[in-house]
């Protein structure tokens, strides 16, 4: 069983600051982390790559720093790590990381098939959670998003059985390999790196693809020629120094509390209860 996991070093958002006059993000002296999300992915194809045994490898588009994510990873468990790194692919949105990211699993796959491809379920500084089906469709994978469990594996019958969060629930979804799995925040516990993989992964040579090397076969596709996304504002929430109103109901009755919450909604927005009047029918019904 072969396993790619994708993963992004991004800025810390917790320490992420907007430029008053630019609207941009001001990356500069803001430390970088593996996205919290790809942890999880990471974790869950370890979790495998346990009861199943195979090789795990951990893909990684972005600048030379992100070599220290690929060595975090090596050290909780991968076996192998690849950096897609040029200049080509900078200011690439989610439409063109899916491509390239795509193209450099097409190549690994070349080598030593790929069964399962693991991503977070988003990032913390795009929040778009399209790379990962973006993946997916291109390279005709089935597609696995926002998955809270994975309830068995039969390398065999080459079917992988799933729980999927939803809106209205779980669902428990079967489909065929490969397969291309997002997974969500709390579906297992990060383990602890051990001190005989993490001398291995400060030794692990690491392997570079450029453009070239991922054989991207149009190269308009990728960086910020085959990005269409255009961000046009980039801004923080004012903050506010309103304080909580304590409303004192008649009674404790659901209905008593709606109507007065109702009623000191319409007391403070005046036009909500003039458009209602205005959207309702002749005999008093909302249209």
């Amino acid at each position: 069983m072969h396993i790619v996991v994708c993963i992004k070093q991004v800025p810390d958002s917790a320490q992420i600051r907007v430029h008053p006059v630019t609207n941009t993000i001001m990356r500069q002296g803001v430390p970088a982390i593996v996205n919290p999300y790809d942890l999880y992915a990471l974790e869950e194809a370890l979790r495998l790559k346990d009861c199943y045994r195979g090789r795990i490898t951990v893909l990684c588009m972005g600048p030379p720093q992100a070599e220290a994510a690929l060595r975090k990873a090596l050290a909780f468990g991968a076996d192998d790590a690849i950096l897609l790194t040029d200049r080509a692919f900078a200011g690439a949105d989610t439409l063109a990381t899916s491509y390239a990211l795509a193209a450099a699993i097409r190549q690994i796959h070349k080598g030593l098939p790929v069964d399962l491809v693991f991503a977070g379920k988003q990032t913390i500084d795009g929040d778009t959670a399209q790379v990962g089906p973006g993946i997916a469709s291109r390279l005709d994978m089935q597609l696995l998003t926002y998955v809270s469990k994975i309830v068995s594996l039969d390398l065999d019958a080459r079917e992988i059985v799933v729980h999927r969060r939803s809106e209205g629930g779980v669902q428990v979804l079967q489909t065929r390999l490969p397969a291309l799995i997002t997974v969500l925040e709390g579906i297992n516990e990060m383990r602890f790196a051990t001190l005989t993989d993490m001398f291995r992964a400060e030794r692990h040579p690491l392997t570079t693809w450029n453009k070239d090397d991922a054989h991207i076969e149009d190269p308009t596709k990728i960086g910020l020629k085959g990005s269409p996304t255009a961000v046009s504002k980039v801004f923080a929430p004012s903050p506010t120094n309103r304080r909580a109103e304590l409303i004192e109901t008649q009674s404790g009755q659901p209905a008593d509390l709606a109507a007065t919450l109702v009623a000191k909604l319409f007391s403070q927005r005046p036009e909500l209860a003039l458009s209602l009047k205005s959207s309702s029918t002749p005999d008093g019904r909302s249209a």
